[in-house]
């Protein structure tokens, strides 16, 4: 039988697809290029939205062949945990698992194949990632999920709803993948989590540790060459894991860390248990220890009530920090949060307007960032191939994309001397 796997939506949706490839191919299925030549589809769901739930309905669609036929389609991820047998009901489909639930995969399979529709949207005491395979082939840069769930219980968001509380994997476990996945080819691990700085464990001697001492234990570890970690929690910004940006030489001098507004009063209506000079004051700590950081950032435009003024405070939050990188986005209601039932929507012309000009500060600071670059001298680890013959593109320390001519391999890291910016990536010439 033939795969395909579909991720939408954040980091941590990728590694879930990656890990349920990982599965389908342990039980003898081989991958395919895409979802026309598959006999299983797998759409691997995000939430967050409207617009990307409706898209699953959409796709599920579009998978119907012209002669009637479809292949067996299973629907993952937070979709389905949070519409479960609404799903099957909106739409012709065999499968229907949860996040917490996807190591489940083949089971769930069989019994479609034998039974009809097979859904599993429990969340189980008992961790998934213990029955998960171990990691044989990944690229130079590879995920590694060691939290999952939210506790923060902000009110636009159902990740709460969707991923269950706040867990953190063991601190053996995540050393043990981590070995894995070196061993399997790679260089950089990313820490995932909905509020990855929320992680803690007990470490190989018994003592308590945090994100911080989690990322010193990963930086002994032979073979691997950088971390970075997403998606943080200002609340979770510890004194020990600012300075671990100062002197763990591994750690990647980048730094994804949601505001969401640059106004008090939408933070309090959002329940982001953070001011606007909290952020400010985090911000300014990690600089201190790390002076050339990149800040990456999260906004959402047009909360219900937002005013003009509001918002500006949020353009002016922009402008004091300079973000490196930002995603941002218009609020959407999502059924069941409490923002849903705040009233005071947000016109959706003036939500369009909001974003465009939000949208434009963001790409000038990461244009002038990246054009800040240019002189510098720098690693950048090789990822993949670029379009034009001997090209490769790498990342930088500072999560940029580089273009590069080179007869080095993917997986190598270079020196380089970046020459030239433009809005969304730098070129560079390989030091010799």
């Amino acid at each position: 039988m033939r795969y395909h796997v579909k991720s939408f939506g954040c980091q941590m949706n990728v590694y879930d697809g990656e890990r349920m490839s990982e599965m389908l191919s342990g039980e003898g299925m081989v991958p395919a290029a895409n979802a026309v030549d598959a006999d299983l589809v797998v759409l691997n769901t995000c939430h967050i939205r409207e617009k990307a739930t409706e898209k699953v309905y959409s796709d599920i669609g579009r998978l119907r062949r012209a002669d009637g036929t479809r292949p067996m389609i299973a629907v993952a991820g937070c979709v389905a945990q949070a519409e479960g047998k609404e799903i099957a009901r909106r739409a012709k489909v065999d499968v229907v698992v949860g996040p917490q639930a996807y190591h489940r995969l083949p089971q769930l399979l069989k019994q479609a194949s034998e039974h009809g529709l097979a859904v599993d949207t429990d969340m189980p005491a008992d961790s998934k990632f213990a029955s998960l395979p171990s990691r044989k082939r990944v690229g130079a840069s590879a995920f590694l999920t060691i939290q999952e769930g939210c506790d923060k219980f902000c009110t636009y968001c159902v990740v709460p709803y969707t991923r269950g509380a706040e867990v953190s994997r063991p601190f053996a476990a995540i050393l043990d993948e981590a070995r894995s996945l070196v061993d399997a080819g790679a260089r950089e691990i990313t820490l995932l989590g909905q509020n990855v700085n929320a992680w803690s464990g007990t470490d190989d001697v018994g003592r308590s540790i945090g994100l911080a001492g989690l990322i010193r234990a990963l930086d002994r570890l032979s073979g691997l060459w950088r971390i970075r970690y997403t998606t943080s929690h200002p609340n979770n910004m510890t004194d020990d894991l600012i300075a671990a940006h100062g002197d763990v030489e591994k750690l990647m001098p980048f730094l994804h860390l949601p505001v969401q507004s640059g106004n008090d009063r939408v933070l309090r209506a959002m329940n982001r248990s953070h001011g606007r000079d909290d952020y400010l004051r985090q911000i300014e700590r990690v600089r201190q220890v790390r002076p050339d950081i990149a800040i990456s950032g999260d906004f959402i435009v047009g909360f219900p009530g937002e005013t003009e003024a509001e918002f500006l405070d949020t353009l002016s939050l922009v402008e004091a920090i300079g973000y490196a990188q930002a995603f941002s986005f218009k609020y959407s209601a999502r059924p069941g949060t409490p923002a849903a039932d705040l009233g005071h929507m947000v016109a959706p012309d003036v939500l369009d307007d909001r974003l465009q000009r939000l949208q434009a500060n963001l790409l000038r600071d990461q244009a002038r960032f990246n054009a800040d670059s240019v002189g510098r001298r720098c690693e950048v680890l090789l990822e993949r191939d670029g379009r034009k013959p001997g090209q490769l593109i790498g990342k930088s320390p500072w999560m940029q994309s580089v273009h590069v001519l080179s007869d080095d391999q993917i997986g190598d890291i270079v020196l380089v001397d970046l020459t030239e910016a433009g809005p969304l990536s730098l070129s560079g010439q390989i030091v010799t």
